[in-house]
């Protein structure tokens, strides 16, 4: 008469389809695809050395008044924040790849069946993109500050670092692209195409304000104002927006006129869009097929 040893069996339960087991699961699968650490390099590399060509270069030469302490102020967090219309473009291709990248190889099939709540695998995905982009992020962000301090010295201009609008605005912007990622994640998710999730991304974010601001051009209208003030980069912008008159050098964007002039209120409708179009996915996903 022998004896066998018995082992419990492994299945999909218990510890491992809890919430935090599933966020485990896709910080795997994030930190694994190769192309996610590139593209978050190519989003620090932009930030730091467009910061640094920026405040390098900036000034107050031809301007007749003398620069106040806020004029410094609102011009060295433009320097650290002009390369985010460039960043939201490598967030945008980031959140559609992350989603519709699974429907495209059929990962989604596997992780649907790993998990059957659908809706805590969806949240989980979104749960790490967010949270890895704000990180990155704030660390482009915060090494961007001293180089850009330092330049602005060197050109007789002094930088108030306990000024908290000056990192209000820097947060603002690592929170705007982190919620412009999310609305493109929420774009993937509906379309699961990669190809037209990012036309549609990077159409709504960077190409649907340059087509309002031609009919701007050609018509001027209020209501049309008042609607360009809802697209996700015009009421992206009032969040690193340092909060004083921006007139004292042209080559600043002019401050919102429209509907929306606050940073809450920017913020508001950038989640407002992410909310939206993540509740549109979220139904989706659960009455289709993967």
């Amino acid at each position: 008469m022998s004896t066998t040893a018995t082992h419990p069996a492994l299945s999909p339960v218990g510890h491992d389809l809890r919430f935090t087991g599933v966020v485990r699961a896709e910080w795997i699968k994030f930190r694994s695809i190769r192309s996610t650490w590139w593209a978050y390099a190519i989003l620090v590399v932009l930030t730091v050395g467009f910061g640094a060509q920026m405040s390098a270069s900036l000034s107050f030469q031809g301007v007749e008044v003398v620069p106040t302490q806020d004029a410094i102020q609102d011009m060295a967090v433009y320097a650290v924040m002009v390369s985010t219309d460039v960043s939201t473009l490598v967030v945008s291709v980031l959140g559609v790849l992350l989603i519709a990248g699974e429907y495209g190889t059929g990962m989604m099939r596997s992780t649907l069946t790993a998990v059957p709540k659908r809706l805590s695998a969806l949240l989980a995905k979104a749960l790490v993109f967010v949270v890895v982009t704000f990180v990155v992020s704030a660390v482009a962000f915060a090494i961007t500050v001293p180089i850009s301090v330092g330049l602005f010295a060197g050109n007789g201009f002094d930088v108030t670092l306990d000024d908290p609008h000056y990192w209000l605005a820097l947060l603002g912007g690592a929170g705007y692209l982190v919620l412009v990622g999310l609305i493109a994640f929420g774009i993937g998710a509906l379309l699961r195409n990669t190809a037209g999730g990012i036309a549609v991304a990077v159409g709504l974010v960077l190409a649907a304000p340059l087509a309002l601001s031609l009919v701007l051009g050609f018509a001027s209208s209020g209501w049309v104002e008042n609607v360009a003030t809802l697209l996700p980069s015009t009421a992206g912008s009032l969040l690193f927006s340092y909060p004083t008159e921006q007139s004292w050098v042209d080559l600043l964007p002019p401050v919102s006129e429209g509907w929306l002039t606050e940073p809450w209120q920017g913020g508001l409708v950038l989640v407002g869009w992410a909310v939206v179009l993540f509740t549109a996915a979220a139904v989706l996903l659960k009455r289709r097929d993967a």
